[in-house]
């Protein structure tokens, strides 16, 4: 049996999500988002974020579009994930999208929806999200290719 020279698998997690974002170029994300009203998402979501951007992510919830917001005037965090359909509040990610925008928030916001067409992701896309996943294919993989969309978008308008 192989023995770790490091001690745990989780430092091994840590220099490999590291590589991958060194790797990618992508932008340092330490501070994410996830709003979504359903616990069993949320945590299959952190889990996949940690596995992607480390475990030293910090990884903060809401469960509405309004706690949303206050938690974006509180701290402004550097990735937001947005259910598309939160039940508890009736509020869909085209009203969220504008509405987190006009509260002042630039940054990436990614899409998390259980129906993804081509019409679907064009809409989300044209009012301001910089990627759209669905539920179901919610892994490290797709992740990592929406953050990588937004990096590759973001250093083609800088000059």
């Amino acid at each position: 049996m192989a023995t770790s020279a490091g001690g745990s698998g989780g430092d091994f997690l840590q220099r490999k999500s590291d590589l991958n974002k060194a790797r990618t170029g992508a932008p340092r994300i330490a501070d994410v988002l996830v709003v979504d009203d359903v616990a069993a998402d949320i945590t299959r979501l952190a889990a996949r974020l940690r596995i992607v951007l480390g475990y030293t992510v910090d990884i903060r919830t809401a469960q509405t579009l309004s706690r949303a917001v206050d938690e974006v005037i509180a701290k402004v965090p550097d990735l937001v994930m947005l259910d598309d359909h939160l039940d508890a509040s009736r509020d869909r990610a085209c009203e969220g999208i504008p509405f987190l925008r006009r509260t002042g928030y630039a940054g990436p916001i990614v899409v998390v929806s259980g129906l993804v067409t081509r019409k679907r992701r064009a809409e989300l896309m044209a009012i301001g999200a910089d990627g759209v996943i669905h539920k179901d294919d919610l892994n490290s993989a797709s992740i990592t290719e929406a953050l990588d969309g937004f990096a590759s978008r973001s250093s083609r308008q800088s000059p």
